[in-house]
This record gives structure tokens, C-alpha cells and sequence, in this order.
């Protein structure tokens, strides 16, 4: 049995992406996690941990989205996590599309807020994402998003 820590990169954008991040950290631990989010205020969340700050960019803002993928892909580049997961949105959906690339596994857990509908990133992560989830029983389909209760 190998004695290497997986190193995980849980990456998402603020507010309740954030705080649902941090309703994880239980399932981390014996991880080597570096918290990857969009505001530096958040450090103190997760203080004792590796802890990146990057930009934060919607689908309409075009060149932070551009920008914000630069960050990621040095982040990537320096740390070579074996696991991504986020819990939305625009950088969480980055991250895993080029995670991939490097080889990482990769999960999303769709922003338990969207009780209606997946959030946009999570309707187009799907086919990227090596473990695709919904916290909405109702919103489980055979090919994903799964459901496998409730976690936040």
C-alpha cells in the first residue's frame, strides 16, 4: 500500500460555491488540499492549508475568463493535484476541463442551490468530469448527474 497523501485542488468561485467547498473538508482529510477561490478574505477559512487566490470571471466577462484560465493553468502546472473538485462555478468548470489534460480525476458537485435545473457549468461539465453530482434526487438522470444523497 503506497504511502502517497493525495493531493486534491478544491477550487470554486465565492459566496455559496465557497461555503459548500468548505462542508467538504471532512472527506479531505488525509489529503494534501490546496483551496483554490477567488477572494483573499477566505484565506482565514482554511488557514494551515495551501491557499491560492485567483480572478473571478462569468461567462460575460470574456477576458477574465481568459485571465482566470492563466491562473489556473500555472496553478496546474506548479501543483499537479491527482484530484480536482469544485463546487461550481466558472472556475470549478475550468479547472476540471483542463485538470483532465494533466491527468487529474475530477469532480463536480453541482451548487446545491439550483434545485430546479443543474447551474450552467454543471449542465456542461458533465462529459469532463470523471464524477458527475447533483444534490437533487430528482435532478439524478442514468447518465449523470448522479445522486448519492445529500451532502450539504
Amino acid at each position: 500500500m503506497s504511502d502517497h497523501k493525495k493531493k486534491v485542488m478544491a477550487i470554486s468561485s465565492g459566496g455559496g460555491h465557497w461555503v459548500q467547498l468548505l462542508r467538504l473538508r471532512p472527506a479531505l482529510e488525509g489529503s494534501d488540499t490546496l483551496f483554490v477561490t477567488v477572494n483573499e478574505g477566505y484565506r482565514s477559512d482554511v488557514e494551515g492549508s495551501p491557499f491560492r487566490v485567483i480572478t473571478d470571471a462569468t461567462r460575460w466577462e470574456k477576458l477574465r475568463l481568459v485571465w482566470c484560465s492563466i491562473q489556473i493553468l500555472w496553478i496546474l502546472i506548479l501543483e499537479r493535484p491527482d484530484v480536482i473538485l469544485s463546487t461550481g462555478a466558472a472556475p470549478g468548470y475550468l479547472a476540471i476541463r483542463m485538470g483532465r489534460l494533466f491527468g487529474a480525476k475530477t469532480i463536480w458537485l453541482d451548487s446545491i442551490a439550483n434545485v430546479e435545473t443543474l447551474s450552467l457549468s454543471g449542465q456542461r461539465i458533465g462529459r469532463y468530469a470523471d464524477l458527475w453530482l447533483t444534490q437533487w434526487e430528482h435532478l439524478n438522470t442514468p447518465e449523470g448527474p448522479y445522486f448519492k444523497g445529500s451532502v450539504l
